[in-house]
């Protein structure tokens, strides 16, 4: 194997599944008294993204920024549930949460490896190297920095703006006793929710963002989206086994 070889890309659905959507069927669904209970409940639902983030971080020896913000999203709301905290506290950890990750995306603008390269600019989906290669070829680093800073501060916007709804949308459905059945059918409702108001607001805001730096990439590079982005490994196999199989090109004679 060369040494070159990169590990294979992460599977977007899946990191999805094991990071918000199981943990928070779990936490709202199956930690009733009748089905797991509180505590094994916690324990059950904060394993996935635990798990997913280790066997993640052995097999690409880096951090997965959504299994820890989703192992600590977990963890906080599963101890809310376990000390029986109304839901104010709950609004506020569900604005905490993405006002952080805006903050965190404009503190990383100028580190060696900005947030946003994990959020939009990430190696498995964009080849990182051609697209490195074309700008250092036609000078066009400071035009591509001050591209990365607005897809910074539109990502950093649509996690403000992801804040306040979320914050307003638990004051306005958690309004029972905590502890409670109905409590908990409230929190189910609100985090079902949640991802409505995403997909509703802050996630048109964020693909915007990545439009416009797929869109400023390909000016400054000269490359073609099909260039920019990653060929599907079908794809890729396709073409290396159609080429092998073609037949030399022979002149006669």
């Amino acid at each position: 194997m060369s040494a070159a070889a990169k590990p294979k890309p992460e599977n977007l659905w899946i990191n999805l599944l094991c990071n918000l959507i199981i943990p928070t069927a779990i936490l709202s669904k199956a930690s009733g008294d009748h089905l797991l209970g509180p505590k094994w409940g916690l324990i059950v639902a904060v394993a996935f993204p635990l798990g997913y983030g280790i066997h993640d971080f052995v097999r690409r020896r880096r951090f997965n920024f959504i299994s820890i913000v989703g192992f600590a999203s977990v963890l906080i709301s599963g101890g809310f549930t376990l000390l029986k905290l109304d839901g104010f506290w709950f609004a506020v950890k569900d604005a905490a949460f993405p006002t952080l990750i805006g903050i965190a995306v404009l503190a990383s603008m100028r580190a060696k490896e900005p947030l946003v390269h994990e959020m939009l600019y990430n190696p498995q989906m964009i080849d990182v190297e051609k697209v490195d290669a074309a700008l250092n070829e036609r000078g066009t680093q400071g035009d591509f920095q001050r591209l990365m800073d607005s897809a910074s501060v539109l990502l950093a916007l649509a996690m403000f703006i992801s804040a306040v709804l979320n914050y307003f949308l638990a004051r306005y459905l958690l309004k029972s006793p905590a502890g409670s059945e109905a409590f908990n059918a409230e929190l189910a409702k609100m985090h079902w929710a949640s991802w409505i108001v995403l997909a509703l607001t802050s996630l048109p805001m964020m693909m915007y963002a990545l439009w416009r730096l797929l869109k400023g990439v390909g000016k400054l590079t000269g490359l073609t989206l099909e260039e920019i982005l990653h060929a599907p490994a079908e794809k890729t196999r396709a073409e290396a086994v159609s080429t092998n199989s073609a037949p030399p090109d022979s002149t006669g004679g």
